[in-house]
């Protein structure tokens, strides 16, 4: 884990009985991480934003929130886990 920046604040944009997402949130567990997850079929204000941000609707989507007032927003459930194992493993 990187010690000298904070960590960010994450947010999972998933699907229920999504392999994909269920890949991530595996992954994210695994790790301990502390990931709010945000449901878009639930939650139409998270699918307006996750469509406002990344034009689309495709999930898994990992929104990172930086301390500088950044955001990233990461789509691909293997770049997601991969980001996640080489920050936080």
């Amino acid at each position: 884990m990187n010690t000298e920046t904070p960590d960010p604040d994450f947010a999972l944009y998933t699907r229920a009985r999504c392999a994909f997402c269920f890949y991530v949130v595996r992954a994210i567990r695994a790790l301990g991480l502390d990931v709010e997850m945000r449901d878009i079929a639930r939650e139409p204000e998270h699918r307006h934003a996750l469509v406002a941000a990344t034009g689309r609707m495709t999930v898994p989507v990992l929104r990172i929130s930086h301390d500088d007032g950044r955001e990233e927003w990461m789509p691909e459930s293997r770049n997601i886990v991969r980001y996640l194992h080489k920050h936080y493993s």
